[in-house]
C-alpha cells in the first residue's frame, strides 16, 4: 500500500522477463552466473526465469567474446558474430569445426567438421591462416590467458587478385572473484586487403571492462577505435604488417591507460575533494607521506 492508500500494481511476466534481461546484460565479465543465481531467488517463477536466460545469454556471450573449450578438446572456439553460423552455432577456421554452443550453461556440448561452404576459398585461406598464425604468436606474449581467431567475413570465395575482408578477434579474460575482482579484453580488428589496389586496410575497436568489488562497485568500461593501412604483399609479408599495425596500436593504448592511472590519485582524487575540509583548514598535499611516517612512529613508540 502506497501513502494514499492504492494498492501497488504487480508488473506483468513480459516487464519480469524484460526486467531480468537488462540485469543479466548488464553482469560485469565473468559474473552472469552468479546474477542468474541471484535472480532466480527473487524471481520464484522458473518460467520467467527461462524466458529472460534465453535471451540474454546468447547476447551477452557474444558481446563478451566468450571462448569456450571445445567438447573434443581440439582447442577453443570464440562465441561473436564474426563466427557465428546460427543461433547455436559458430564455427572455428583454424580446426575447420563447427562448435555447438549451450549458452546458458557456456559449454560446447558438440562439434562436427565445417562444411565446405562455410570454408573460405584457398586463395582467401592462404591469407587468412597466414595472419591467424601471426596473432598466435603476438597472443601468446601479450595475453598469456587470451585467445584469439581469424574470419573470413566478407569475400569469402574471392579468387587471385580479388578483394576480401578478414576479421582478428582477441578475447582475453581474467577472473579472480576471491580477490573481488573481474576483466575481460576485447579487440575487433576488420582487415580489407584490395588486391586491385594492392593495399590492407585495418579498423580496429577495443573493449576493456573491469568490475573490482571489494567492500565497494568501482567498474570499467572503456573503448578505444583506430584506423591504419599498409601495403598488400604476399600471405606472410602481409601477415606480419597487419599483425604489427595489431600490436603497436594496442600496446599504444594500454600505455596511455596506464599513464591516466598513474596520475588519478595526484590529480582526478584531487580535484572529487572539497577546497576545504570540514575544519576550513588547507591540507597541504606535500605533507600526507611525512605525516603519514609520524602517525606510524607514534603508534610504534606508543605501543612499547
Amino acid at each position: 500500500m502506497d501513502p494514499l492508500g492504492a494498492e501497488e500494481e504487480e508488473l506483468s511476466d513480459e516487464q519480469k522477463i524484460a526486467l531480468a534481461k537488462w540485469f543479466l546484460l548488464k553482469s560485469p565479465p565473468g559474473e552472469i552466473q552468479y546474477v542468474a543465481k541471484d535472480l532466480q531467488g527473487v524471481l520464484l517463477n522458473d518460467n520467467i526465469y527461462q524466458a529472460a536466460a534465453q535471451a540474454a545469454f546468447p547476447v551477452y556471450n557474444k558481446e563478451q567474446m566468450l571462448s569456450v573449450e571445445m567438447s573434443d578438446g581440439s582447442g577453443q572456439v570464440i562465441v561473436c558474430e564474426d563466427g557465428e553460423i546460427d543461433a547455436n552455432h559458430f564455427i572455428d577456421l583454424r580446426t575447420a569445426q563447427v562448435a555447438t554452443i549451450d549458452h546458458i550453461e557456456q559449454v560446447c556440448t558438440g562439434v562436427r567438421p565445417a562444411a565446405d561452404s562455410e570454408l573460405p576459398s584457398a586463395y582467401v585461406e592462404e591469407y587468412r591462416a597466414a595472419i591467424d598464425t601471426e596473432v598466435v604468436r603476438y597472443i601468446e606474449e601479450a595475453f598469456p590467458r587470451g585467445h584469439c581467431s581469424v574470419f573470413a567475413t566478407n569475400g569469402k570465395d574471392s579468387d587471385e587478385n580479388g578483394g576480401f575482408e578478414l576479421t582478428v578477434v582477441i578475447s582475453s579474460a581474467k577472473f579472480s572473484p576471491k580477490n573481488f575482482c573481474n576483466g575481460r579484453w576485447r579487440s575487433i580488428w576488420k582487415v580489407q586487403l584490395h588486391g586491385d589496389l594492392q593495399t590492407v586496410d585495418l579498423q580496429g575497436n577495443i573493449k576493456i571492462s573491469a568490475h573490482y568489488f571489494e567492500e565497494g562497485n568501482v567498474q570499467l568500461d572503456t573503448a578505444y577505435d583506430c584506423k591504419d593501412s599498409s601495403i598488400f604483399q604476399g600471405p606472410a609479408e602481409t601477415a606480419s604488417a597487419v599483425v604489427g599495425i595489431i600490436q603497436h596500436h594496442e600496446s599504444e593504448y594500454l600505455a596511455y591507460l596506464e599513464d591516466c592511472y598513474s596520475k588519478l590519485s595526484d590529480n582526478t582524487f584531487k580535484e572529487l575533494r572539497r577546497k576545504l575540509p570540514v575544519t576550513r583548514t588547507l591540507f597541504f598535499w606535500g605533507n600526507a607521506h611525512q605525516m603519514s611516517m609520524n602517525r606510524e612512529l607514534a603508534r610504534e613508540i606508543s605501543s612499547k
